[in-house]
């Protein structure tokens, strides 16, 4: 656009005097005016989108920080319950041999069960699985001849749990281990 050749024509408002200066120097003052009130309209456009970019990043943050607290939270009752659970286990493990009188603590171990599982606590360790040291930690190794078995889990002494994929307790664990002849 040639700013020197425009066809602009300039009537006079009310109470205004075409007679006072040029009309070259009314249009290059309204053309100053106007090259200001762009520059000002593009520092606001500016500073909204900079708001608006602040508050979306605001959003997240909070979302953010609201997951981690919800999982914090969750792991910190698991924490608390998991002595209780693993004392429930060990007995369950008597009572399963007695009569089916033993049928109310049974219960009571499937109700804990439940509320982990509806926590997402996810149990870790199991016989035959492959040794992780970042899921189980060794506390005793047997011997094997299969040198498939070798680093496999023998016995789960103590389970190890996890909660939307962290870590809360590694599984403690016998792990079978191969001799080569």
């Amino acid at each position: 656009m040639d700013e020197g050749k425009d066809d602009v024509v300039i009537e006079p408002e009310h109470g205004e005097d075409m007679g006072e200066g040029k009309p070259e120097e009314k249009i290059a003052k309204m053309r100053e005016e106007l090259k200001s009130c762009r520059q000002e309209k593009q520092e606001y456009m500016d500073g909204w989108q900079r708001a608006k970019a602040d508050y979306v990043n605001l959003l997240k943050r909070i979302e953010t920080g609201a997951k981690a607290s919800e999982l914090k939270g969750k792991v910190g009752a698991v924490e608390t319950l998991l002595p209780a659970f693993d004392a429930l286990e060990r007995a369950k493990k008597h009572l399963e041999a007695r009569p089916p009188s033993s049928e109310d603590f049974l219960a009571i171990a499937r109700q804990l069960e439940s509320a982990f599982a509806t926590l997402g606590l996810k149990e870790v360790g199991e016989i035959g699985e492959k040794f992780d040291p970042m899921l189980h930690e060794a506390l005793g190794q047997d011997m094997t001849d299969d040198s498939e078995a070798d680093d496999t889990i023998t016995a789960v002494l103590e389970s190890g749990w996890k909660i939307n994929g962290s870590i809360i307790r590694p599984a403690k664990v016998r792990v079978a281990h191969f001799a080569s002849e």
